[in-house]
């Protein structure tokens, strides 16, 4: 029999979720820096310097990956021949790790999780509750896997019932460019294949807990359908030319991984969820012993970069912008931005809106003349901090609102994370604005460029609200210029034919 305590639970969740907060898992950053030293797209290659270089940052000031830190998801292997010292139910005591470890003073993490969905979308404050997968087996001891998804991810989630006759790697083809690239590759793929539709789902979810292997699997060679299955996938989505961050390139996929389980002879279920550039999880086993352990990693574990873009990149000054001087700017140029600009997210540009809409104007403190918005929910700043971590978010959403926005404030230009979609190029077009992109999974390293920040309206929104950053050298790259012209859509298309014409090139 083994006696486990309520505490150790509590604790071992909340230590996890920290360390995994600040600590990529190496087998992550030893494929990103494989994918970094093959890369020959520029852009895609500056994009994963900026990702192990914040990978390091975080690993040694011990700050967030990225500024989502993400939905809690726990499975939990529970023998049966576990005894508790304490009351709390088991989902009690895993919320309980969480609130700890979102709470936590010397490491705040945001907290982005909001009750009453479909309604009021109240934030609860401490990240709960986490969302709890829960097996009882044999044994007497609990296994515990912690992960922490981000929405960017999170959402490009994809659920199709095939037929049986149908082909899975068609359909991965076929489905991985209509995700865009807000899920941040470079990055894994989780497929759920068989059971039933929310079986799909959670084998999807769960195989993301897997390590990166596929270059051992390549070097030994497939011993199943499965693993045949991994291969395949894995150089047909590469074989897209999506690359980092979406600008085109070598490597869009680390790893493929795959769960199946069986399914109704009619059916094909097939889920698929991507991991980002900010993956983050982590495994522990209860004895009854006490809390989990968990060893730091050596820092010379990171590689070393040596990344600098001064030399090729056009130094902006954004309290000095019209809309004349945003005209020059070319797809896929470098840019270094300093002076201030605004942040919003969804919900601001809501508030924003309706406020215009009533006549009421924007708040005293918000003017968007010839400004830039960024588009950002920061965390909370710790110790000596200006701002926490402050990566861009998902810009598409921000698509239905960006006509109207454009139109009404005098507003020039935007940042954030991945492409624009139809709507939001257009809108751009029309009005002669620029949208920039700044690299997911970079959100420590984004806030190094932060020299003062304060919040200016919307203090109730929380991590919503609007701030008014003033900024040194913030490393961006012209997405959509004032014609339309989009880097997320040139760059696959060139990096695709690339591939499809030089052999030479090693994709896997």
């Amino acid at each position: 029999m083994t006696l486990i305590r309520n505490d150790d639970v509590i604790q071992s969740v909340a230590d996890a979720l920290q360390y995994i907060s600040y600590y990529h898992p190496i087998d992550f950053i030893t494929a990103v820096n494989k994918a970094y030293e093959r890369e020959e797209s520029s852009a895609a290659k500056d994009a994963m310097a900026q990702i192990l270089i914040n990978s390091r940052l975080c690993a040694e000031g011990k700050r967030p990956i990225c500024q989502d830190t993400g939905i809690v998801t726990v499975f939990l292997k529970v023998g049966m021949s576990v005894q508790w010292e304490g009351n709390m139910a088991l989902e009690d005591m895993v919320n309980e790790g969480v609130r700890r470890a979102y709470l936590n003073p010397d490491n705040v993490l945001r907290a982005s999780i909001l009750s009453d969905p479909a309604g009021a979308r109240k934030n609860t404050k401490d990240n709960t509750p986490a969302v709890i997968h829960t097996q009882i087996v044999p044994g007497s001891e609990i296994e515990v896997k912690v992960a922490a998804k981000g929405g960017g991810s999170e959402n490009k989630a994809k659920l199709v019932m095939l037929n049986p006759s149908d082909s899975i790697v068609d359909w991965v083809e076929k489905t991985l460019p209509t995700m865009g690239a807000g899920w941040c590759p470079p990055g894994m793929l989780g497929i759920g294949i068989g059971g039933t539709a929310e079986k799909a789902v959670i084998l999807a979810k769960e195989s993301l807990m897997d390590p990166i292997d596929i270059h051992e699997l390549r070097a030994r060679g497939p011993s199943n359908r499965v693993e045949e299955l991994r291969l395949e996938i894995m150089d047909r989505a590469n074989s897209l030319g999506i690359g980092a961050q979406g600008l085109g390139g070598l490597t869009t996929v680390l790893d493929v991984k795959i769960l199946d389980y069986p399914t109704h002879a009619a059916s094909l279920p097939v889920a698929m969820i991507p991991n980002c550039a900010a993956t983050r999880h982590a495994h522990f086993t209860l004895d009854g012993s006490g809390i989990a352990e968990f060893e730091p990693p050596s820092l010379d574990l990171w590689p070393e970069i040596d990344w600098d873009v001064g030399p090729r990149a056009r130094k902006v000054n954004l309290d000095m912008l019209t809309p004349d001087a945003i005209a020059s700017w070319e797809p896929g140029e470098t840019l270094l931005l300093s002076g201030t600009m605004l942040t919003g997210r969804d919900a601001a540009h809501k508030r924003l809106l309706g406020m215009l809409e009533k006549g009421e104007g924007l708040p005293d403190d918000v003017d968007f003349t010839n400004k830039f918005i960024y588009y950002v929910g920061p965390v909370d700043p710790v110790r000596d901090e200006v701002i926490g971590p402050a990566g861009p978010t998902t810009a598409t959403r921000m698509d239905k609102f960006t006509d109207e926005l454009l139109e009404k404030t005098g507003l020039i230009g935007m940042i954030g994370k991945a492409e624009r979609g139809k709507q939001g190029v257009e809108a751009i077009k029309k009005h002669k604005a620029v949208y920039l992109m700044a690299v997911g999974g970079a959100a420590y390293l984004v806030s190094k460029a932060i020299r003062k920040a304060r919040i200016v309206a919307f203090e109730d929104l929380g991590m919503e609200a609007i701030h008014e950053f003033t900024v040194e050298d913030m490393p961006v790259t012209v997405a959509v210029d004032v014609n339309g012209t989009s880097v997320h859509q040139t760059g696959p298309a060139i990096w695709k034919k690339k591939i499809a014409e030089d052999h030479a090139i090693e994709v896997k």
